[in-house]
């Protein structure tokens, strides 16, 4: 808030999301504004994302979202590249997950896929597409600009994947892949990356969602396991900032563990910024 007890509206840092289906599905716009949280009625982790890199930086700041809720990485998000596997089942049945590109979502070994519209990697070309759209108009989402770099990714997400113990296996190595993609996407190949862990999730657990916790801390740069990731990739464990709820229920619609949760993997890519 300002010192009037109103909200504040920050000017040097814009907020804008974007939202679409699949790949065809109409580009909207939710937020083309300077960063408020006057006027909505929920809140989403750009808001603390937004207010620590403004608060750091002597740069104007975008934050620019583009997604769309319950998507899975091993699945819709699929990075260009990424190779099918197969995982068998608790009842001994082996099934075929596609690659990059490839239909339907599974279907069990030995059998012929039913091919679909929807493919693998439809949702992820979709949400880059969109981006790059707004970035191709840039003064059109903030003000006067007439260039821009890409500084950074954030990634919060698993939830759809967390349910299924094919895709939750699959995490790390479709999260690695994430990684490399967005960045030669976006031309930035030393870009850092952040994501943050699903706030139910507690270390130890041994569920669809720990597999996905224990992927997010292996890629860490500090975990030492990929050489590549070192001082440029960071995991937030959300766990002790969430307010009760789980990634099902948006966390119960608390604003409070958007906003810690936001300036947490704001923070980590500050910390990464202030060492270019």
């Amino acid at each position: 808030v300002d010192s009037n007890g109103d909200w504040a509206v920050r000017n040097d840092v814009r907020n804008v999301r974007v939202m679409g289906s699949g790949t065809t599905g109409d580009m909207k716009v939710f937020n083309n504004e300077w960063m408020t949280v006057s006027g909505s009625t929920t809140i989403g982790p750009e808001f603390g994302i937004g207010n620590a890199l403004g608060d750091a930086s002597d740069e104007p700041v975008m934050v620019l979202k583009s997604c769309i809720g319950y998507r899975a990485l091993g699945w819709d998000l699929l990075p260009p590249g990424s190779s099918s596997f197969e995982y068998t089942d608790s009842k001994d049945i082996t099934w075929v997950h596609p690659g990059y590109k490839g239909s339907p979502e599974c279907w069990e070994k030995g059998t012929v896929p039913k091919k679909t519209d929807w493919y693998a990697g439809i949702q992820y070309d979709g949400d880059v597409a969109r981006a790059n759209n707004v970035l191709a108009h840039i003064d059109e989402y903030f003000p006067h600009a007439t260039k821009y770099k890409v500084s950074g990714f954030f990634w919060w997400q698993g939830a759809r994947d967390s349910r299924s113990p094919a895709l939750s296996s699959r995490y790390e190595t479709n999260l690695m892949r994430l990684i490399q993609q967005l960045r030669k996407d976006f031309g930035e190949p030393e870009a850092p990356f952040v994501c943050a862990s699903l706030g139910q999730t507690k270390r130890g657990d041994t569920d669809g969602g720990g597999l996905i916790l224990n992927a997010m801390l292996d890629v860490d740069g500090e975990s030492g396991k990929y050489r590549d990731f070192k001082g440029n990739v960071a995991a937030v464990y959300a766990h002790p900032l969430s307010k009760g709820g789980s990634s099902g229920s948006h966390y119960d619609g608390n604003a409070e563990t958007f906003m810690n949760v936001g300036e947490a993997m704001g923070n980590a890519m500050v910390k990464f910024l202030g060492n270019d």
